[in-house]
């Protein structure tokens, strides 16, 4: 949906139009259900935080300024309502190393080697296993913005409209939690120092 779609749609469910607020959320939900699901890591609960997120959003629509995408401030708003479910469970948001392609299929993200000998399978394994360890041991705040970085593939901009954070602090706290994540895995003994200097750098 672009920018113009839902601003238009917007207009239609300020005005009374409830149908107009179906598009929105048939446009998102599964984005939506998706973003949950990584940061609850249980189904059932990702779709209650999607249900509850869309009812915030349709209670929210009138303080709804459009300086960002409506999809933006969708993000900003399940980002919320997951961590506050979590905060209330007392429980760690989950990660997920998975993303939509193309096609809008679910796929596992994986380490780039084209050889499928056993042995590198199960590097490769061991690899996702201390990506998601990693990702589990970073502080709550860092381990949000790498998954809206490097799983939802948010720009800096957009992720500083997620967060309410100016771009310069979102690109140090990526870099702090590369840094923190090559840390880890080096320590963990599945990348070497080469690779986790040049991937905490990178912006």
């Amino acid at each position: 949906m672009t920018r113009e779609q839902e601003s238009a749609a917007i207009r239609r469910v300020l005005d009374g139009d409830v149908n107009a607020f179906e598009e929105l959320v048939s446009a998102y939900e599964k984005t939506v259900y998706n973003l949950a699901l990584r940061i609850t890591g249980n189904a059932q609960d990702a779709e209650d935080m999607a249900q509850e997120a869309f009812l915030k959003a349709y209670h929210s629509l009138p303080h709804f300024r459009g300086d960002s995408k409506f999809s933006v401030w969708l993000y900003r708003i399940v980002s919320n309502v997951c961590l506050d479910f979590l905060r209330k469970q007392n429980r760690r948001p989950a990660t997920s190393l998975s993303r939509e392609d193309a096609d809008g299929e679910e796929v596992e993200m994986d380490v780039p080697d084209e050889s499928q000998s056993p042995q590198l399978l199960l590097e490769r394994k061991l690899t996702r296993e201390a990506l998601q360890r990693g990702l589990q041991a970073l502080p709550q705040d860092q381990r949000q913005i790498l998954l809206l970085r490097e799983i939802q593939g948010l720009s800096y901009e957009e992720i500083g409209q997620v967060l309410d954070l100016e771009p310069g602090t979102v690109k140090s706290r990526i870099f702090r939690a590369r840094k923190r994540l090559c840390a880890f895995l080096v320590a963990d003994g599945n990348i070497p120092d080469s690779l986790a200097s040049s991937n905490s750098g990178r912006g």
